[in-house]
């Protein structure tokens, strides 16, 4: 069954995505890149990382108060 929420039109403490990017540019915020595929390539990597680290995505879900029902 689906549940549909209506949510505001700009809510990021209850978008989960928001802690997942927020982890992503603390990790990238001093890479001196020279061009744009090392920003992309320091992107996918921490992604790539974040992707086994399901504790981690877990807890983006958790800090927005919303909850994830099988």
């Amino acid at each position: 069954m689906l549940t549909v929420f209506q949510l505001p039109t700009y809510a990021p403490d209850l978008n989960p995505q928001e802690g997942i990017w927020s982890l992503v540019k603390r990790d990238i915020g001093n890479l001196a890149a020279a061009d744009l595929s090392q920003v992309t390539r320091a992107v996918k990597r921490k992604l790539k990382m974040l992707q086994y680290r399901p504790e981690v995505i877990n807890g983006c879900l958790a800090g927005t108060g919303l909850t994830f029902d099988k």
